[in-house]
């Protein structure tokens, strides 16, 4: 059976090979914890915002059960648990939350949201590397027990951290694949990359692009000027990202009370709904029941012979036709209390909205002030550091 589930929830790049026959070990999950070699490079991993998973038409929200404002709340805070969950593994070098995917890292983990309600997520994952080879995609959900709020070891604990465990773990099993120079040149790469997003031209002899596919065809001596400025730049970036993990992090732990009270009330919500509608299908059917021993009775009633027969089928028709429309009825009001439930997690959504609106976080820096959205200072930034580049070129400017 997993053979033929397995292609539907992932594929993978030049790894999943042929459509039929046996399929290569790495489609299969594995409980297993992934093996770290301490002797391998470590690979730098950036984690864009998660996309919220918002459908185009905002109609849509109120009957997909999606509130947008904790949607977009959430894509900030998956993102910073993903990262998380990766430096657990002990796999990766430095593991950073970006707002997009134009920041430099040697892999790069495209998430989205697909559900989030309290007792069920799940999420969709892309890895890439900087080479543009997807590792692999596929989906990760997890199914929060009814009573994990109630156990008293849990307290404090988000019970989504499951989903981005498995995730990591799988990311981290991917990387046993690699040998040390394949892994290498991969970071070789990222930085040759990052260079030409200055000077493209400076080690176009060493990069070459094919088919969506950055291809590395040699690398400069290490004494090469160019390579060192870019170097130079390089680490002025990554010490503003840097800076800006702690951003993510405060977000994420300003929103976690109320994130996980959220989750809790949500996910009781869905189980008394869940439990209501059980309970008015159960009462429909014996209605529906009742309705056809009624008219069964009455149809034997009047077939039959005898007087007295006819009479107590009918009444008993009667009855048991009352009855049925008794239970029906009792059914429709049972789902308006089911209506209820729906309309309390939509009142959860909305109050949760206004405390975790977006907000606007302003860096202060010698030379450039950035404002903004996070996503926007990051685009400033890159835009400051072409100008800091392209005064270096310039001998006699001393920055």
């Amino acid at each position: 059976m997993a053979a033929f589930l397995l292609p539907g929830c992932e594929s993978t790049g030049n790894k999943s090979g042929i459509a039929v026959g046996p399929q290569v070990s790495s489609l299969f999950d594995s409980d297993e914890k992934a093996v770290v070699d301490p002797s391998k490079p470590r690979l730098d991993v950036v984690i864009p915002v998660f996309d919220p998973g918002l459908s185009d038409d905002a109609e849509n929200y109120a009957e997909e059960g999606v509130w947008p404002e904790l949607r977009r709340a959430e894509a900030n805070r998956f993102a910073y648990k993903m990262k998380e969950a990766l430096e657990d593994t002990g796999a990766f070098g430095a593991v950073r939350v970006v707002p997009d995917g134009t920041a430099t890292g040697d892999l790069y983990v495209l998430g989205q949201i697909v559900e989030s309600n309290g007792e069920d997520v799940e999420i969709t994952v892309e890895v890439l590397d900087i080479t543009g080879e997807r590792w692999f995609t596929r989906s990760f959900d997890h199914e929060v027990e009814p009573g994990f709020h109630k156990n008293i070891r849990n307290e404090g604990k988000d019970p989504y951290d499951p989903v981005f465990d498995e995730a990591a773990n799988r990311i981290a099993q991917e990387l046993e694949d690699y040998e040390s120079a394949e892994l290498d040149r991969l970071k070789q790469t990222t930085e040759l990359r990052f260079g030409s997003s200055f000077t493209q031209e400076a080690f176009s002899d060493h990069l070459v692009t094919k088919n969506g596919r950055a291809e590395l065809t040699s690398f400069p001596s290490e004494n090469d000027p160019m390579l060192q400025r870019t170097r130079a730049i390089r680490v002025r970036d990554q010490l503003f990202v840097d800076n800006l993990q702690e951003t993510y992090r405060t977000f994420s732990d300003d929103m976690e009370t109320s994130y996980l009270i959220w989750q809790e009330q949500s996910l009781q919500e869905v189980l008394a709904q869940r439990e209501v509608e059980r309970e008015a299908t159960t009462e429909a059917m014996l209605g529906i029941l009742s309705i056809g021993v009624a008219i069964a009775a009455i149809a034997a009633g009047a077939n039959s012979d005898s007087a007295s027969t006819r009479t107590a089928a009918v009444t008993g028709g009667v009855v048991a036709g009352a009855a049925g429309a008794l239970l029906l009825k009792e059914s429709f009001q049972t789902s308006e209390e089911a209506k209820v439930h729906r309309d309390a997690l939509a009142e959860l959504g909305e109050s949760i909205d206004v405390e975790l609106a977006p907000r606007v976080v302003a860096f202060q820096e010698q030379t450039v002030e950035l404002t903004g959205t996070a996503r926007e200072q990051f685009a400033q930034w890159r835009k400051f550091l072409k100008k800091i580049y392209m005064e270096e070129r310039t001998p006699e400017v001393q920055l």
